[in-house]
């Protein structure tokens, strides 16, 4: 009997010990994935993004006249074998373009939204690229404390709409497996699926070399 009891009081402590540590690593900011941008290189950032995506629009206008052009004279097979145009995002701009808009945008982004009711507000985030992978990290409030959301995947598109795969998911400090996080992600994704849609011009999405490469469409 005075085995179970001390059992017992053993398993008690290191349960209540165990929810300590939890805590403890939801509530501490994890190592940044990317580093902070000044006012200038982030409104400097932005445009180069607008520059980029307005460089995508003019070749896709483009191809498509000449194809027109080329169908109204039944010259098609020139056309058809030139290779599509793309540009090269690196995270600086994602970023930028993020913190200018983080008012509206980001929601589609936060797939915390199982922790508790209501649209989460984004007040900081940090976006980085590695190899074929994307980092976000995204600060929102969770029962009245500041928590930090990590979370890792692949970026592509499908029919028109952007898609992620998550590959790894962190709440502060703490790691959550992605099996229990993915479903309700891709459930949140599918009432945003709206605010997925690439635009026109765009016909590809992915992270290649550590740059988000979109060709036009």
């Amino acid at each position: 009997m005075a085995m179970k009891i001390k059992l017992d009081r053993i398993i008690s402590i290191a349960t209540l010990a165990a929810s300590l540590v939890a805590i403890v690593l939801v509530l501490k900011r994890p190592v940044p994935v990317a580093t902070p941008m000044p006012a200038a290189a982030v409104a400097a950032n932005a445009d180069s993004f607008d520059q980029k995506m307005a460089q995508l629009q003019q070749s896709t206008d483009a191809t498509q006249s000449l194809s027109t052009a080329a169908a109204q004279t039944a010259e098609t097979t020139a056309t058809a074998s030139q290779p599509k145009a793309a540009v090269h995002i690196n995270s600086n701009e994602i970023s930028a373009v993020l913190a200018q808009s983080l008012g509206t945008a980001g929601a589609q982004l936060t797939p915390d939204t199982n922790l508790g009711s209501g649209a989460p507000t984004i007040k900081d985030q940090q976006v980085s690229f590695d190899g074929d992978l994307v980092h976000g990290q995204f600060l929102t409030e969770i029962a009245g404390k500041d928590v930090w959301i990590t979370i890792s995947g692949h970026i592509g598109s499908k029919d028109g709409y952007a898609s992620f795969e998550p590959t790894e998911f962190k709440v502060g400090d703490l790691s959550v497996p992605v099996s229990l996080v993915n479903p309700a992600l891709q459930q949140k994704l599918s009432e945003q699926r709206d605010r997925l849609k690439l635009p026109e011009f765009v016909g590809g999405m992915k992270v290649e070399n550590g740059e988000l490469v979109l060709t036009q469409k």
